[in-house]
């Protein structure tokens, strides 16, 4: 992973370089360097990042899906009460 792919895991795990550290067993400052492009994480990090990475994304999508169908579902009771108002005037 690049320096801005780190980032940005971290950030849309919303995590502190000291707790996104953790999981790779690795010091904040250790973060901070991979995040400035200065030291790279090792193979193994890397790779779980990408396992965070696609769990993260897959998670997002889910709760797209979810938000989607509450909308839908709301808009479909909005259109109802709408047609049951309106068919008793």
């Amino acid at each position: 992973m690049n320096p801005t792919e780190i980032v940005q895991l971290r950030k849309d795990l919303a995590l502190a370089q000291a707790d996104f550290g953790r999981l790779f067993d690795a010091h904040f400052m250790t973060v901070s360097k991979w995040e400035r492009g200065i030291a790279t994480p090792s193979p193994y990090q890397a790779a779980l990042m990408q396992q965070f990475r696609l769990t993260a994304d897959l998670k997002r999508q889910e709760a797209q899906e979810q938000v989607k169908q509450l909308l839908v579902g709301a808009g479909v009771i909005a259109a109802l009460f709408w047609l049951l108002s309106n068919a008793k005037k």
